[in-house]
């Protein structure tokens, strides 16, 4: 692996065994002790075994749940890609479940029938047995078993810990038994159990454990030490005394985190010094560039019957979000962002909207209401599903800079006025209508998902938001995308009687070119900067201290999903873009890091690039809806991308060597002919969506 490859994806597995309270409990702390560094999202199992995550992946999480269903899942092909992974660097969190999973063999409630557990495991992270429980009493699916264990934490192995002690989570996992006898074998108590346990464990009671594996590492737990109490509700019926563990888990809320972070560090993880706080979601903004043009989409809207009227509110109720219609002349009413949310979360609105109207943060303290005492802070994320999102419509003048102060729609809808100029004869549709939130779940989520409301959304509407806290990629590709990052997703149909002559295929193909036209285009000077395509649909720049001959050299610092549907004789587009633009602490490259020191240029901002880019494209599917992609944009193409003559091995061909040739102009296949020694290899040509292309190691994999 290239050592420009940056490990930025911390990766938490949702597939078969995985219990879904614990995959929230874990993105929640690993979000907030991690970010901006890394980008925390999940992996599915087929994304594991088929996804090329293993070089961008800095840590790999199985949370709590049942490992036996982690075995069905992935023993054979799935562990000896996980076993590769961390042999080559990659570090391996294992909680509960996961700390069954990584031993050599896990017992589980041994001699109890329909419970019993007992097997040998194929990751042997740890070299001993696993065994549970620890402590009696658990239940698949409940908290009957749960309670406050407290564990002794070994400071000699844990220089960077805080605490001698504190009381973490626990349900259902186990002890690494004998620990102590492994120490020649590289195995680490980091801490120990302090009560007499359920089962046998060894001197030591062991209940987390680390080890060097290879270039990479493992950290496997019994307790559940990602837990926190303020993301507890006390009133569990399975469990009379819960209310008690949750006021023990939040006394020692500072020492488990404290833990945490020592733990990730031992990991060899960048933990953030500050907590970061999961952000909440915020309003969304709705704005033309012409405003008074917005009556005619609120008119389409009622026409379509998808606004209905709830108690003097109006609320679209989409396929999987609500929103609540506002107009910019409401009176802003703070107390109804608390109507907006479910009863369980009212009382944490309440400190939201203090951190709104206070310029100083208040302290984070637990607050209290009938049904959830427990309640958290504005740290604690209410369920975004539960939310009703705020939609304002700004009808007479675009949005105040001071309640966008991310995003200036002034200067925004300006430079996409200015740019339209440059690309003569097109309408200038691609931006005019644009939907902007501080924070969102995901760009390209919000309007898959809601085909109801999307199908009355105007040709080139965009979306685009500050912070995506859910963001998408293709598999499991993704970037860390702190406030820098240029997020944005647009909508248009594509006419089915333009298949034979425009593809839809190579949407993404002109989607590239508009972000490198974009960038080139820019303002004077940008016209020099290394930007490269990677097929299908990555852009890559040249990392700024690396010799351009060297292909390894160029990283990724962007990239494109096309998601599609049909109805009607069109296809519906979502065109989603994700460029790192500004300088951010995160470990990825960003544009603003290519721009010459001896020779200052105009400075990047979000909103004049994002209307340099969707001008770009709009010219470009313009173009190409008349001509299709003929020799022009052809040779526009290969100007921009990185493959011309690369040698290459094909796995889907059993690994034969092949040179890229170009991609075909009637389906954007990608074409290679194969490398002999004498005469002209046999050419083969390959699918976009059934091949992933790992440029830094020159691999073809064919995805299946």
């Amino acid at each position: 692996m290239s050592s420009t490859t940056k490990r930025v994806n911390v990766l938490i597995y949702t597939g078969p065994g995985a219990s879904l309270s614990s995959v929230r409990h874990a993105t929640w702390s690993l979000r907030r002790l991690l970010g901006p560094n890394y980008t925390v999202q999940t992996i599915s199992s087929d994304q594991l075994l088929k996804e090329p995550w293993l070089a961008t992946c800095a840590l790999l999480v199985f949370p709590g749940g049942a490992d036996a269903g982690y075995c069905r899942m992935l023993n054979g092909a799935g562990n000896r890609r996980i076993k590769q992974y961390v042999q080559m660097g990659g570090k391996y969190l294992g909680l509960c479940a996961g700390g069954y999973y990584g031993a050599s063999k896990c017992e589980f409630e041994v001699g109890k029938k329909g419970m019993e557990v007992i097997g040998d495991r194929e990751l042997g992270f740890f070299p001993g047995t696993c065994r549970g429980l620890a402590f009696a009493g658990f239940v698949y699916q409940s908290e009957a078993g749960a309670r406050a264990v407290e564990l002794q934490v070994n400071q000699d192995a844990l220089t960077s810990a805080a605490t001698q002690h504190f009381k973490s989570y626990y349900n259902g996992g186990g002890v690494f038994v004998d620990a102590e006898k492994f120490q020649e074998q590289g195995v680490e108590v980091l801490a120990s159990f302090k009560e007499e346990l359920h089962v046998e464990g060894g001197k030591i009671k062991a209940a987390v454990v680390f080890r060097k594996v290879g270039e990479g590492a493992a950290l496997l737990t019994g307790p559940h030490p990602e837990f926190a109490g303020m993301n507890l509700n006390r009133s569990e019926p399975s469990n009379p005394d819960y209310s008690k563990i949750v006021d023990a888990l939040l006394a020692d809320d500072k020492s488990r985190t404290d833990f945490m972070k020592a733990c990730l560090t031992k990991l060899g993880l960048q933990v953030s010094q500050e907590d970061q706080a999961v952000p909440s979601l915020s309003r969304l903004h709705l704005s033309f560039s012409q405003p008074d043009e917005i009556t005619d989409l609120l008119q389409s809207w009622q026409e379509a019957g998808i606004i209905s009227d709830e108690t003097g509110e109006q609320i679209i109720k989409g396929e999987q979000d609500t929103f609540k219609l506002e107009r910019d002349d409401d009176r802003w009413s703070m107390s109804s962002m608390k109507d907006a949310l479910p009863s369980p979360v009212k009382k944490a609105a309440d400190v939201l909207i203090d951190a709104v109207t206070t310029p100083t943060k208040p302290k984070a303290k637990p607050v209290e209401d009938e049904q959830n005492k427990a309640d958290s802070t504005v740290d604690r994320t209410p369920d975004s599903d539960a939310i009703t999102t705020r939609l304002s419509l700004h009808t007479t003048s675009l949005p105040d800079p001071k309640d966008t102060t991310n995003f200036n729609h002034h200067a925004f809808f300006a430079n996409l006025q200015h740019y339209k100029t440059k690309h003569p004869g097109i309408a200038g549709d691609y931006g005019r209508v644009l939907l902007y939130g501080e924070v969102m779940t995901s760009t390209q989520t919000l309007l898959e998902k809601n085909p109801t409301l999307l199908s009355t959304l105007p040709i080139g509407t965009t979306a685009t938001a500050t912070t995506q806290i859910s963001a998408r990629g293709r598999g499991t590709n993704a970037w860390v995308s702190p406030p820098g990052s240029l997020m944005f997703s647009t909508v248009f149909k594509h006419s089915l009687t333009l298949s034979s002559s425009a593809p839809v295929v190579f949407v993404q193909y002109l989607a590239a070119m508009a972000v490198v036209q974009g960038i080139r285009t820019y303002d004077r000077g940008y016209e020099t900067l290394p930007i490269r395509l990677k097929w299908p649909n990555d852009v890559y720049a040249l990392d700024p201290a690396a010799s351009p001959t060297d292909p390894a050299a160029y990283v990724k610092i962007g990239g494109i999903l096309v998601n599609t549907s049909y109805s009607g004789g069109d296809y519906t587009l979502i065109l989603g873009i994700g460029l790192n633009v500004l300088e951010s602490s995160s470990p990825t490259t960003s544009l603003s890091r290519l721009l010459p020191t001896n020779k200052p240029l105009p400075p990047l901002t979000l909103e004049k690039l994002l209307a340099s880019i969707l001008s770009a494209f709009e010219a470009l599917y313009a173009r190409f809806c008349v001509v299709g992609f003929d020799l022009q944009f052809e040779k526009e193409y290969y100007e921009m991308w990185l493959h011309s003559g690369q040698v290459v091995t094909l796995e889907s061909e059993g690994g034969v060597k092949a040179r890229i040739q170009g991609i075909t102009r009637d389906w954007g296949l990608l074409v290679a002919e194969e490398v002999v020694e004498r005469g002209v290899g046999r050419r083969v040509e390959l699918q976009s969506d059934s091949n992933s292309f790992d440029f830094l190691k020159g691999l073809v994999r064919r995805k299946v």
